[in-house]
């Protein structure tokens, strides 16, 4: 093992030793020469001035360098070669002793003319040994050395450092609970652990020239049959840092906002030809491609849908900010910006994409991704899923995790999909066999405490979740006043479509026969204490009445995206009446506008007159040039008056018969006459 690498392992660098007086000596001997003699000293131990005959003396401290240097020489098939490192080690003696000084000649009286013999001397006994050295050490055993010399130095090091204590790590060096892997972003390092390498890469190992694309992007791999990538005018900046959290928000160009008129003018037309025109002038126009993702998904194409969403997202990740990180979970994007809302969504269906696909555990991380961007206004409500793609991914430790370090200021608890899915990652966890007994015990009596309050909470949803696990209940359940069919119906509207929300989406968690029988045994606990006259159950009962009284609007908004039968029905008239827009849904009311759309003059002359008379009808028609003042209340008066005005027109168009003028009428019928 080299100088070179022990100073590195070591953290020193060549030249920076300190060089005190007696370092300006650089003596050639051999090792058994040098025992033989040994140290000649004077008084106080240092070293008379004629005792270096045979060492040479340094003018310039700088030469050690060059020296050392030379004495490790260049590696050649992992040796030196000895007769360069000789011949040098000579030459360079030579030209030190040519170029001394008055003063050195003085000192040493004899080595002027003895230089050449000692230097040929000293230059033989180096090859000598260095050709002893090399004849007699084994290769294996100078690599076992090495080692152990490594290994040794390590040891010191980490002594010097202090040891690491045994046991779990401390909570403190955990990561964050919203903490994003970049590799858990790809999905094939999912599909890799579930079907191979070879099975995933498969297509991918005959590679081709493929275009050179500006940016490696985690979120998404670029395509070849994507369009060439030229900057849309998307942009991200900072807002502003504080307490450790970083505030960004996307930018718009002009080049941008026109796209995005021409876009919503698109929409408006209800023509999804119109967003491919538009797409074809600007291939990466983020909301274009959400809205035409939708409009295939809707048409079952699938893999075009996902095209384009993967599309999306590459677009917005080549305009992050340089400070951006996706995995610290520091860095916060506001909803309220219509232009940060097309991330959230992208993001989003490309979770939904992922777990359709298989691969839950990238669509966890996906789901820690969105949330860390706001997790405290949380504008997707994607806590209403992340309990349902942990237990997928069979990530349990992880939703505990998660529970216990949230519920003491988030109240998860509160939330059915949080009260019944945390009992059940704990009674799973305990049916793992690689645990030891003891974990195993606490886990099946912390599974069960959780699900009897949960049951206790939320009754109303025992029964459902039956029927859709195809089990037929007892008749004690089943005649129980707790249990029965009056818990389902007294329960708030709110709380319905939770709990609608969480069996549409986990009913299938429950069907193992395991499960089954668990949750048997703690349904006659639980009625066993209501028998009993448990003051809990009461105070759950009040409890209902008063947080359950109208969800947010967060809430209708994962309803909507989520398309689940079940919750979308269990929506309130004031929310289902109201037109849905794929690329954003149910925008917040205090939005923050960064430019505004210019309001356009209706083209009502150039229309026919049939138009122009059926807009005339229109509660907001007006003539050309005016524009009608938008205010609350005038608004929503008109917004009736358009809904009593459509009625009355299909109630009008229903009533409408058309009368066959070729049919007979059955107050004239044919007489009987003569046919051909």
């Amino acid at each position: 093992m080299s100088r070179r690498a022990l100073r590195r392992l070591r953290g020193e660098q060549r030249g920076q030793e300190p060089l005190g007086p007696d370092a300006l000596q650089f003596v050639l001997r051999d090792d058994e020469d040098a025992e033989e003699e040994g140290p000649k000293r004077g008084p106080g131990g240092r070293r008379p001035r004629d005792a270096g005959k045979e060492g040479v003396r340094v003018t310039n401290r700088f030469e050690l360098i060059d020296v050392e240097d030379l004495e490790e020489g260049p590696v050649v098939n992992g040796e030196r070669p000895d007769c360069l490192l000789a011949d040098t080690v000579v030459s360079g003696s030579k030209r030190r002793s040519l170029s001394g000084s008055a003063a050195t000649k003085k000192d040493g009286e004899v080595a002027g003319g003895a230089a050449p013999p000692e230097q040929s001397n000293a230059s033989g006994k180096l090859r000598k040994k260095k050709k002893k050295q090399k004849n007699t050490k084994n290769p294996a055993e100078a690599s076992e050395n090495g080692l152990e010399d490594i290994d040794r130095i390590l040891e010191r090091i980490e002594d010097g450092n202090g040891s690491r204590p045994l046991g779990p790590p401390p909570l403190s060096s955990k990561k964050h609970v919203l903490y994003v892997e970049h590799r858990h972003l790809n999905p094939d390092t999912e599909l890799k652990r579930y079907f191979g390498a070879r099975a995933v890469l498969g297509e991918q190992r005959p590679r081709q020239r493929q275009r050179v694309y500006p940016k490696c992007t985690w979120l998404t791999t670029p395509k070849s049959t994507w369009p060439r990538y030229t900057k849309p005018g998307l942009s991200m900046r900072l807002l502003q840092s504080r307490k450790g959290l970083s505030c960004f928000a996307f930018e718009h160009n002009e080049e941008y906002q026109q796209a995005q008129l021409r876009f919503l003018s698109a929409v408006e037309s209800m023509e999804p030809n119109n967003i491919v025109v538009l797409l074809q002038t600007s291939p990466y126009h983020v909301d274009s491609l959400l809205q035409l993702s939708d409009a295939c998904r809707f048409q079952e194409d699938q893999e075009m849908a996902r095209d384009l969403v993967e599309r999306a997202l590459y677009s917005m990740e080549c305009a992050f900010h340089p400070l951006f990180s996706l995995t610290s979970g520091t860095c916060r994007l506001d909803y309220r910006r219509p232009e940060n809302r097309s991330f959230y969504l992208a993001l989003y269906k490309q979770m939904s994409f992922l777990e359709k696909r298989g691969c839950p555990r990238t669509a966890l991380e996906y789901c820690k991704l969105i949330l860390s961007l706001e997790p405290d206004e949380d504008p997707l409500c994607v806590l209403l899923l992340i309990d349902h793609l942990a237990l997928r991914a069979r990530n349990y430790e992880y939703l505990i995790r998660l529970f216990q370090e949230w519920e003491a200021h988030r109240n998860l608890s509160q939330l059915p999909n949080f009260a019944f899915s945390v009992p059940l990652a704990y009674f799973l966890l305990s049916q793992q066999a690689d645990l030891p007994e003891q974990e195993l015990t606490c886990a099946r009596e912390k599974a069960s405490l959780l699900l009897r309050q949960a049951l206790t909470m939320f009754p109303g949803v025992l029964m459902p979740l039956l029927g859709y696990c195809s089990v037929r209940p007892d008749a004690t359940v089943t005649c129980h006043q707790f249990f029965g069919p009056e818990a389902e119906i007294s329960q708030p509207p709110a709380l319905s479509q939770l709990v609608s929300l969480y069996l549409g989406r986990s009913h299938f968690l429950w069907k193992e026969p395991a499960t089954i029988s668990w949750l048997e045994e703690t349904v006659r606990e639980v009625l066993q204490a209501v028998d009993a006259g448990d003051p809990t159950v009461e105070a759950c009962e009040s409890r209902r009445k008063v947080l359950y009284q109208r969800a947010p609007r967060n809430i209708h908004r994962h309803v909507i995206l989520s398309e689940i039968k079940e919750a979308v029905a269990a929506l309130p008239p004031d929310v289902s009446s109201q037109p849905v827009l794929g690329f954003d849904p149910l925008p917040p009311v205090d939005t923050i506008y960064s430019y505004v759309r210019p309001e356009r003059l209706s083209p009502v002359s150039h229309g026919n007159t049939i138009a122009l008379f059926f807009r005339s009808l229109l509660p907001n028609y007006t003539m050309e040039g005016e524009r009608p003042e938008d205010g609350g209340a005038e608004g929503l008066d008109h917004q009736q008056g358009l809904n009593r005005l459509m009625l009355a027109v299909r109630d009008m168009m229903a009533n409408f018969h058309f009368h066959d003028l070729e049919a007979p009428r059955e107050d004239q019928p044919e007489g009987d006459g003569e046919w051909d």
